[in-house]
């Protein structure tokens, strides 16, 4: 099982979005934890993947360690850290793979907060 994290400054802009359905989006991204494959591969940089999952019209996006997540076995998961950092809808989606392209390039994972 891996380990989902979700930024404080994401946690907060879910909370304000979504009101009342905010507890049921943060069990959809944790849900993660049990299926850690999930997602859609956008792009690697820095060796971390960029992958978003999709709920409604909205994305979120999150980071995994390189490769770990696709050579490792259900069991081995269990070090594994997904962190999500953004969301953005269909009009800012570029907007934010690009920002956390260029986070994860000068800073690296830890830009995130």
């Amino acid at each position: 099982m891996a380990k989902v994290e979700i930024i404080e400054s994401l946690r907060k802009d879910i909370i304000k979005k979504f009101k009342g359905e905010s507890i049921k989006i943060v069990e959809f991204l944790e849900s993660l934890e049990s299926s850690p494959r999930k997602g859609k591969l956008l792009g690697q940089f820095s060796g971390f993947q960029v992958k978003e999952l999709k709920y409604k019209s909205f994305r979120f996006y999150f980071i995994v360690e390189g490769e770990k997540i696709n050579v490792l076995s259900e069991e081995e998961l269990v070090d594994v850290l997904m962190k999500f950092v953004r969301m953005s809808d269909k009009k800012t989606q570029q907007k934010a793979i690009d920002e956390i392209k260029e986070i994860l390039i000068k800073v690296g994972p830890y830009g995130f907060k």
